[in-house]
């Protein structure tokens, strides 16, 4: 217990090894839980099947087994026979040269025959006989004669009554078990509900369409033709018996398997747990043929290859006898399809189009081999046992190793995983891998990631926070000439930005705090980008704004300019990263963006303990102010006049003269459109007439100014500063504002 104990403090006393192997063993447990619901999670259980199917493909001998053939329906013999269904004088044509000109012990059918056949035209004669031609002796004879020749459903049954014939039925199960039918006539079920003690677990049918009564009792047998679906849509499994009322139903290819043993008897061994509320059978056996089954009996299709991996003969061929006699000599014939008219054809592990007549012949095959794999008793047991063997050590020990031996530690038990699950494959048993290797690789990315991602990132945020008490730029510039740079406060003509997200608290309210972490890191390093290209250098990150400022550290004569160009490609740049944001599932953002130039404050300003290279003045004010307006002037961009002149070669509308909380001076402010000579004439136009309508506005010429704007608004619906200028003359009209107004609108707020 001492040793314990020290090798304890020894290896696993740091926090992050305890956060390690705590969230290992979380992850560990999990598995556990989820082999325990009830209702294991579906991709898991799509990994298994996916799983499967390569373990399946891998290890299919693809050979062709000469025991089995398929006389095929397909196309070749729709067009030379006509279309299916036949009558069944050709299919008792087909019986009879199958089983007397070729040889073969068994022929199931992988159709059924639930409706008489009226092709011949006898009813009608019948119905003649009856009623205008009853008084016609010469008819009546006739009649007479004919029956046996034209009766195509009692030759059919004679010939089936001949041999070794086993025919098959489907369910017709419908959502509504009222409304399940029952069409034609089912065989003796090969066990009764009486004959077992308790109910047996097995698929339950509501309804069913099976064979004309006459074909079932010439019949040797008939078995179910019920696939069974994985969740994927892939039949991987065959029901072995099925419950119908009070009997159960032996599978098309046990019936025909019993046949072809001469009527050898069906027997069953159960799962001994006295517990349960219904028996389980674990697995039947005809003659030497074992065939294990899971809880609802069914069983796994022992697929040989890609189709075909059968000999198909076209039912054509064997109706004009161009083969050789006793060609098929003893050997299982299988009537079906392989023509997509007759819609036969399953999704399959190997192959996404398979006719399902080959589906009963891969199970004949694996009966006649005992290559049905099954699952072993206490499946769920052992994989819970395989998770805590394996995984609580390794949650151990990754927490301690390094990177190059969890590397190696993690291929040795994958492939030591892998190598035992192929051997019991090989041995016949199928165990689950895809977790096991699931909760492997989880377990070694846990570990790699903590380990290069959040330590990594730890030590990196300790160096951040001692580098961010002066710009990156100031750092970088200094570093060059350390002499030429001062941090002591100075006043310069300098530039300055304001940004700030459109409704970001509604923004904010819908998404998760991880979601808006990565939405505002994605944002805020793009514009980012964006300022710094423009020589400018980030103040300060409030929440989602953005202070900038140009001229400092390192002196810039068009700072202005500089700064505008910035403002402008961060509106273009916003709507640039927009469909990237929208495939993420985040809002396209909007911003305001707030210029001023003027004398500024800068320097290495703050407390004793935290200090910040920053601006401040009445300048750095009205920037913050000018941003604030830009959601009452619908407009991305707002500049003030110094901008304006500091630029002169840029295009703007003038928007109005304010006078913003704080200040008593008013101001014009500004939106910048675009560079000269790159604005189109119409938008020049539009900018005229507008600031026309800004001078008759101002005049108090409420008349000619408010037609104007209209004219404006109508032209362009989206455009807000039109609809406040019509609000502002209807409230100034009304309320008319004196000789004296000088057409400044005053803000009372910020």
């Amino acid at each position: 217990m001492e040793k314990l104990k020290a090798l304890w403090k020894k290896y696993f006393s740091s926090a992050n090894a305890i956060i390690r192997v705590a969230i290992g063993l979380f992850i560990v447990t999990l598995f556990i839980l989820n082999e325990r619901a009830d209702e294991p999670l579906e991709v898991l259980k799509r990994l298994e099947l996916i799983a499967y199917d390569m373990r399946l493909k891998a290890t299919m001998p693809n050979t062709i087994d000469p025991r089995i053939v398929i006389i095929d329906l397909d196309e070749k013999s729709l067009q030379a026979e006509g279309r299916w269904p036949w009558g069944r004088d050709k299919v008792a044509d087909l019986v009879k040269k199958t089983f007397d000109d070729y040889g073969v012990k068994v022929l199931g059918f992988d159709v059924f025959f639930a409706e008489p056949d009226r092709s011949s035209g006898l009813p009608v004669l019948e119905q003649l006989a009856k009623t205008s031609l009853k008084e016609n002796a010469g008819f009546l004879t006739s009649l007479q004669g004919l029956k046996c020749e034209l009766d195509y459903d009692a030759r059919f049954a004679e010939e089936i009554k001949k041999h070794i014939v086993v025919l098959s039925f489907a369910p017709s199960n419908n959502a509504d078990r009222l409304s399940a039918l029952t069409i034609g006539d089912l065989p003796a079920p090969v066990f009764k509900a009486e004959t077992f003690k308790q109910p047996i677990y097995s698929i339950a049918i509501d309804g069913y369409s099976a064979n004309l009564k006459m074909f079932q009792d010439a019949a040797d047998s008939t078995g179910h033709i019920i696939p069974d679906i994985d969740l994927d849509g892939v039949l991987r499994r065959v029901p072995m018996m099925v419950s119908f009322k009070d009997g159960y139903y032996e599978a098309f290819s046990i019936s025909i398997l019993r046949a072809y043993f001469d009527n050898e008897p069906l027997s069953t061994r159960f799962v001994d747990d006295p517990r349960a509320k219904a028996k389980q059978i674990e697995q039947f056996r005809v003659k030497d043929s074992v065939i294990p089954v899971d809880l609802r009996t069914t069983a796994l299709v022992p697929f040989r290859g890609p189709t075909p991996m059968f000999r198909y003969i076209s039912a054509t061929d064997i109706l004009q006898g161009k083969l050789t006699k006793g060609e098929l000599q003893g050997k299982i014939a299988i009537v079906g399809t392989s023509a997509q008219g007759l819609l036969d054809l399953r999704n399959v592990p190997v192959n996404s189009i398979y006719p399902g007549v080959e589906v009963h012949a891969n199970m004949l095959s694996g009966f006649l081999d005992n290559r049905i794999k099954q699952r072993p008793e206490s499946e769920s047991g052992i994989r819970m046992l395989t998770f805590m063997v394996i995984g609580i050590p390794l949650a151990f020990v990754f927490a301690r190793a390094s990177s190059v031996t969890s590397s190696i530690l993690t291929a040795v038990v994958s492939a030591t995983l892998v190598a035992f699950n192929l051997y019991l494959w090989n041995a016949g048993y199928v165990l689950q891998i895809a977790m096991p290797l699931l909760l492997v690789f989880l377990l070694y990315l846990l570990n790699m990631a903590y380990g290069f991602f959040i330590e990594a990132r730890s030590k990196k945020a300790i160096a951040g926070i001692f580098g961010t008490y002066v710009p990156k730029e100031l750092v970088d510039e200094m570093a060059k000439d350390p002499d030429a740079y001062s941090t002591k406060g100075e006043t310069r003509e300098m530039t300055v930005l304001f940004s700030d997200v459109r409704n970001f608290t509604s923004i904010s309210e819908g998404l998760s705090a991880t979601e808006l972490t990565a939405l505002m890191n994605a944002y805020l390093t793009e514009m980012t980008k964006t300022i710094q290209t423009e020589r400018g250098t980030i103040d300060k990150y409030i929440g989602d704004a953005i202070m900038a400022f140009w001229g400092a550290p390192v002196k810039d004569a068009q700072h202005a300019e500089h700064a505008l160009k910035s403002a402008i490609a961060m509106q273009q740049q916003l709507e640039d990263i927009a469909p990237d944001f929208i495939k993420r599932g985040w809002p396209k953002l909007e911003i305001g963006i707030g210029l001023n130039c003027g004398p500024m404050n800068v320097g290495d300003m703050g407390s004793a303990f935290r200090r910040a290279y920053t601006v401040m003045g009445d300048a750095v004010n009205l920037a913050s102010r000018l941003e604030s307006l830009t959601k009452e002037y619908g407009v991305g961009i707002l500049v003030s006049e110094n901008i304006v002149a500091a630029v002169p070669g840029m295009v703007y509308r003038e928007l109005d003269r304010v006078r913003v909380k704080g200040k008593l001076e008013p101001i014009t402010i500004y939106e910048p459109v675009g560079e000269l000579g790159k604005v189109v004439e119409t938008d020049i136009n539009t900018i005229d007439r507008f600031h026309r309508a800004l001078e008759r506005y101002r005049q108090q010429r409420w008349d000619e100014a408010e037609q104007t704007i209209a004219s404006l608004s109508m032209a362009d619906p989206a455009r807000k500063v039109y609809k406040m200028y019509l609000d502002r003359i209807a409230m100034l009209r009304a309320n008319p504002p004196g000789k004296s107004w000088d057409g400044v609108f005053t803000f009372t707020t910020k």
